[in-house]
């Protein structure tokens, strides 16, 4: 309690250096949010974690959470709506209506005010790669919310690698092969697969389709045009190497019918040894194995790159560096504006990363004595209730644009190896030059023709076509709008270029 007074009382004192309101009275500033917690009622009156913010900025913030599960189809009705909130989350930066709506002149055109380090450093201190990714015509519409980046790559049973003959840790291709091979001879014999493969199969395909040199859904070739990944040849490696994989007896024969929901608990029951996804997943299993198994040994490894042929490393980036972004609509007026960008400038900087983040110390979140932060205290009672109460999900309005800044947790092995990945390999990993660029045939018809492509990758992995078949659906592709979709972005691309 002590600890939470003295933050009560130090923000007041930085009231009247920091606050963005220049009345007596607070400025209220109205949020729609998605929410993660619907069951929950958020105390609006008297919430620890909104007056602190009060008090830290002279804001008073009014927010509207909608169930994430119809947060999509709330957002449409939303912007059609003439009483708009001043703020909204926006889960979905490329959507159609998100995108008509930006061009309609809905939102604030935030360009400027993300490139003024004097006056909003944390906004500034973002990617420009990142807000290219977000951007609508060149133009910068929202604050992206961060996300880690390029946190996708390979992770697999170590003890089970070691058991079946593999004590070193894959650097190549070549090795990775060996380790699958080994896993699936070791898995015919406990009933289990060497590669963890469920219905999403979007990421599996992209980390070895890149890895072995593919682009992320579109590439750019030698003579500087726009081209689909599936016409380069090493997506058609990327998939003889999962086919082959599939042949051997190293991927469940059933995976386009699994679950990903059941993606986890084939690991944990041992069903299987190696994945292709996120590598935060690599410490979240070891935490679960040490927790609900008593192993206190490292039996994961993760593989966060593989050399190719010629040395190089490329890496499929889970994400484009963010989820979503937070928009300022036209509610807000022009003179009001500059308070609104200030008040989500300081939203990005530590104090701002931990009240949304994690709320107020001792209430919502605690520290040891070493400086740690905890997500419960040390006594072992279980508040969960009371955060979901307090806390709710105004993590969504957190974006982290300069990265991490709030007090650290304390990280184990594994966990650092993964910062330490999304750090050092972040250079290497493979952006989609088409995400910023707009197709009129990919807004129609793009997820009609992506699911061809997919569609035809999962059939030739399980043997059901051959190559001849596998052609025959890129050519459906790009008979029923691929062709087209690649003359837009080829446009699209050229006329960012100024060509």
């Amino acid at each position: 309690m002590k600890k939470l007074v003295s933050l009560i009382l130090a923000v007041l004192m930085m009231l009247s250096m920091m606050s963005f309101a220049t009345a007596e009275e607070p400025f209220e500033l109205t949020v729609m949010l998605p929410d993660f917690y619907s069951t929950e009622d958020f105390q609006t009156e008297g919430n620890p974690v909104l007056d602190a913010i009060e008090a830290a900025t002279g804001v008073r913030l009014k927010v509207n959470f909608v169930a994430n599960s119809t947060y999509g189809d709330a957002i449409n009705t939303t912007l059609a709506d003439k009483n708009q909130p001043m703020v909204i989350a926006l889960t979905d930066a490329r959507g159609a209506s998100i995108i008509d709506s930006a061009r309609a002149g809905a939102f604030w055109d935030l360009t400027d005010y993300v490139k003024d380090a004097e006056n909003y450093p944390y906004l500034a201190a973002g990617s420009e790669n990142v807000y290219n990714n977000i951007s609508v015509d060149g133009r910068v519409y929202g604050i992206y919310r961060g996300r880690a980046y390029p946190r996708a790559g390979i992770y697999y049973r170590s003890d089970i690698a070691k058991e079946a003959g593999i004590d070193k840790e894959p650097e190549t291709i070549e090795e990775l092969t060996a380790l699958a091979e080994a896993l699936a001879a070791y898995g015919k014999e406990h009933d289990a697969y060497a590669l963890n493969m469920v219905n999403y199969t979007d990421g599996t395909i992209n980390i070895i389709t890149v890895a072995y040199g593919a682009p992320d859904t579109w590439g750019i070739n030698e003579e500087g045009n726009v081209y689909p990944a599936h016409e380069d040849p090493a997506y058609l490696q990327g998939l003889n190497w999962l086919r082959h994989l599939y042949e051997i007896g190293g991927i469940d024969p059933n995976f386009p019918t699994i679950d990903s929901t059941n993606w986890d608990n084939i690991e944990r029951t041992g069903k299987a040894y190696m994945r292709f996804d996120c590598l935060d997943n690599t410490y979240r299993q070891q935490e679960w194995f040490e927790t609900n198994e008593g192993i206190t040994d490292q039996i994961f490894d993760m593989i966060p790159g593989l050399k190719k042929e010629d040395g190089s490393v490329s890496i499929w980036a889970q994400n484009p560096g963010f989820s979503g972004e937070i928009v300022i609509t036209k509610a807000v007026s022009e003179a009001d504006l500059p308070k609104v960008v200030k008040f989500l400038d300081w939203c990005n900087g530590p104090e701002g990363q931990m009240l949304l983040n994690w709320g107020v110390q001792d209430v919502t979140y605690w520290v040891d004595a070493d400086g740690y932060r905890l997500a419960a205290p040390e006594s072992g009672e279980d508040v969960t209730a009371q955060i979901h109460l307090i806390q709710h999900s105004l993590n969504q309005l957190g974006m982290n644009v300069p990265g991490d800044l709030c007090t650290p947790a304390k990280l184990t092995a594994l966990r650092e190896e993964y910062e330490t990945f999304n750090k050092e390999y972040a250079s290497l990993a493979v952006s989609n030059p088409c995400y910023p660029l707009i197709s009129e045939t990919n807004v129609a018809f793009g997820t009609v023709l992506k699911q061809i492509i997919s569609d035809a990758a999962v059939q030739y992995i399980a043997g059901k076509i051959d190559e001849a078949g596998l052609r025959a659906a890129w050519q459906q592709w790009s008979e029923e709008g691929g062709a087209i979709m690649t003359e837009e972005y080829n446009a699209a691309y050229h006329a960012a270029l100024g060509e």
